[in-house]
């Protein structure tokens, strides 16, 4: 089924949201990376590769909520804002999830670069608005 443009990720309304979220995201791209750098520069590669694993499990699942809850905006389509919503957390929730599930079986992850990169990403939306003013 083909939505209309009004409905479509090209609304003005969803933008400023949107785009305050991929913010977001980047700045835990970017801390992430620089944490990883650190932590191989003064730990070493095992280290290193449990805190880009941390990251990418807080990343991944913020970016797929991002995407999925910005779809739509507006009070004629309020029914489909509050369903993208929702199914954004329920994804995000279950990706957490399995990708923590998938990283303690297949990988050999060190616990503290691990979870303090993973509550790093958890954190930055709580911090970003006070560096993200406009």
């Amino acid at each position: 089924m083909e939505l209309p443009v009004t409905l479509s990720r090209r609304n003005d309304l969803v933008k400023p949201g949107r785009k305050l979220a991929y913010q977001q995201i980047g700045i835990s791209i970017f801390l992430v990376v620089t944490c990883a750098l650190v932590t191989y520069f003064c730990w070493g590669l095992s280290y290193a590769i449990s805190a880009l694993t941390g990251g990418a499990i807080g990343i991944i699942p913020n970016f797929i909520f991002a995407w999925k809850a910005f779809r739509y905006s507006g009070g004629s389509v309020s029914k489909l804002v509050v369903e993208s919503f929702y199914s954004g957390v329920k994804l995000k929730l279950v990706l957490t999830a399995l990708l923590f599930a998938l990283a303690f079986k297949f990988m050999a992850i060190l616990p503290v670069p691990f979870f303090g990169t993973f509550c790093l990403v958890m954190v930055i939306p709580l911090l970003a608005p006070v560096f993200l003013k406009n």
